[in-house]
């Protein structure tokens, strides 16, 4: 195992580091990073799902709250969308400037604080303030978390461990769906109580996450390049001992070392320098699967409920149901799917599954406006489009988390979650949740197109840029700017494009 070699007074450092964490077999330290980290997503869709749900409650005398549906699906989701992206860029930052672990575990807690709060409504400008804080907290967590997952995760595991978990915030959509036929049952809890206990039950899940995420580490990668290489070399060769005690066996040789120059921070010029700069096809790739993938879920999410009430006469309460297999076949897609994107590669598995999705919605729309589907039928259709979506969208997030360089990582992700974000709350009140409520098939039918024909642009834009990162370190994939070169005269480390 190699020990770090450093020039006096240079900052110089070189290391090991990210080659021994990426010849890690998977172990029971990588099921702890995992569960700690990842399982987020899940009180994520539990919580938006749950909100949907309780809009008409909320909306009833008797709830406890002076507020009207239209104002909980319209000003407090787009307050919730508004802190995602300000969350996402602040935190960002903050995440590349002071280290993942640090703000990994501020914005959980500023998630379940608001969170809390929002259960304690008494007037609707507090429940409004606490659905922006809320959505602060959880744009934070998108920025930290991914960066942090695919920096401790090993190059052989690293795309399908961040589809799945990425792709289980509809696990989350699944219980909220289901839960909410339970919590809103008058019968059972009291109109004032059974909303609040919906939110109540996201805080103590939380705090379970919460117990376990204080031993998840610090990214030995962010260490080593901030002047914490001692910190990064003990850590890993503790992890290693783990393994090696775990497996009964040792563990090969770490493949090679990076020699960097060590710095504290790195400014917003230059992250905007080398993401646009240095890497503008990347970047476009970034913004195409963004987008892409925001229009196509808007065209369907932002009016389902009110397609199969208007079109196939569903009942209001039942429509949670159908929500239920949605959300279902969103969550299969990147667990089946989310191997090929390490063995059959990112090029193929990113652009066939958005080219799949976008061109089977285009399907859908033919057969709609046909009249030839029901409720059930539809419903199957729109679970086929979006298992491979699903799958798609997931491999956005895996995809600006891994190309562009360690320092700039976590402001990358923020950018793109942040576009993606707005794109969506945007598109959907403006485009989607109209023609979707207007009652008129072809309106419907034009909805799916712009989704589809969006999401099939996106797959094109993958099939001429996506990088092919699968199985390889993410300092080989973008050298860190830190990076000293052979030469020593380089000015720009690293790959373009």
């Amino acid at each position: 195992m190699s020990a770090p070699a450093s020039t006096p007074g240079t900052g110089t450092v070189t290391t090991a580091v990210p080659a021994r964490l990426d010849r890690l077999p998977w172990s029971r330290w990588h099921w702890m990073i995992v569960i700690g980290l990842g399982t987020v997503w899940i009180l994520d869709g539990l919580e938006v799902t749950i909100v949907g749900n309780v809009a008409g409650r909320l909306a009833e005398e008797g709830s406890g709250l002076d507020i009207t549906a239209a104002q909980v699906t319209g000003v407090a989701a787009a307050l919730y969308v508004a802190g995602a992206c300000s969350g996402a860029l602040f935190f960002g930052w903050l995440t590349d400037r002071y280290g993942r672990k640090k703000l990994f575990m501020i914005t959980l807690a500023v998630y379940l604080g608001a969170t809390a709060m929002t259960a304690l409504s008494f007037e609707s400008w507090w429940f409004f303030l606490f659905r922006f804080l809320t959505g602060f907290g959880i744009g934070g967590e998108y920025a930290a978390i991914n960066s942090a997952i695919d920096e401790l995760i090993p190059s052989l595991y690293r795309g399908r461990v961040d589809l799945i978990i990425n792709g289980s915030y509809w696990l989350g959509a699944i219980g909220g769906a289901l839960l909410s036929v339970v919590l809103l049952d008058t019968d059972i809890f009291p109109k004032d109580l059974g909303w609040r206990l919906s939110f109540a039950l996201g805080v103590v899940l939380g705090l379970v996450i919460l117990l376990v995420r204080r031993h998840v580490p610090e990214s030995p990668r962010w260490q080593f390049i901030h002047g914490r290489g001692e910190e990064a070399e003990e850590l890993v060769t503790s992890v290693e001992r783990e393994i090696e005690a775990e497996k009964g066996t040792r563990l090969p040789p770490p493949a090679g070392e990076l020699t960097i120059h060590q710095r504290r921070s790195i400014g917003f010029g230059t992250i905007a320098k080398t993401v646009f700069g240095r890497y503008p096809r990347r970047a476009t790739l970034g913004l195409s699967l963004f987008v892409g993938q925001a229009f196509l879920y808007n065209a369907i999410t932002f009016g389902f409920g009110t397609i199969l009430i208007t079109f196939f006469d569903v009942p209001t309460g039942s429509t949670g149901y159908y929500f239920a297999v949605i959300a279902a076949g969103n969550f299969l897609g990147p667990l089946l799917l989310g191997h090929l994107f390490d063995t059959v590669g990112r090029r193929i598995m990113i652009s066939g599954t958005y080219l799949l999705s976008g061109l089977l919605l285009f399907g859908t729309a033919w057969l709609f406006d046909r009249g030839s589907l029901s409720a059930t039928t539809l419903t199957a259709c729109w679970c086929v489009v979006l298992f491979f979506a699903s799958a798609g969208a997931s491999s956005a997030y895996l995809t600006v988390s891994e190309i562009f360089p360690m320092e700039t990582r976590a402001m990358a992700i923020a950018f793109f979650y942040a576009l993606g974000t707005a794109a969506g709350g945007i598109s959907g009140p403006l485009i989607f949740a109209k023609l979707t409520e207007s009652g008129v098939v072809g309106d419907t039918v034009l909805a799916f197109q712009i989704g589809a024909g969006l999401m099939c642009a996106a797959g094109i834009v993958a099939a001429f840029l996506a990088v092919d990162a699968e199985r390889r370190s993410l300092e080989d994939i973008a050298e860190p700017l830190s990076a000293v070169r052979a030469d020593e005269g380089a000015d720009a480390p690293g790959s373009r494009g």
